[in-house]
């Protein structure tokens, strides 16, 4: 199963959110996303995008100013 990291620092809400969806349009069924995002509201958008999608929350962990999310494509 591919890992796809996603570097969004920087971006502000709802760009995180946005580009993760897109990005999981890509992915096929139990493909792994890693999103790495600086927006602290990036901790909301991003499960609640999964709750939508139907993706699988893997885990999800802060370092000083990052937000790491590791996702898995739902199908497998």
């Amino acid at each position: 199963m591919p890992e796809t990291i996603l570097d969004l620092r920087g971006l502000r809400c709802p760009l995180p959110a946005l580009k993760t969806r897109k990005a999981l349009t890509r992915l096929a069924p139990g493909d792994r996303l890693v999103v790495e995002c600086t927006d602290p509201l990036s901790t909301i958008d991003i499960p609640n995008l999964l709750r939508e999608t139907g993706d699988e929350l893997e885990n999800d962990t802060q370092q000083p100013g990052i937000f790491i999310f590791r996702i898995r494509k739902a199908g497998a």
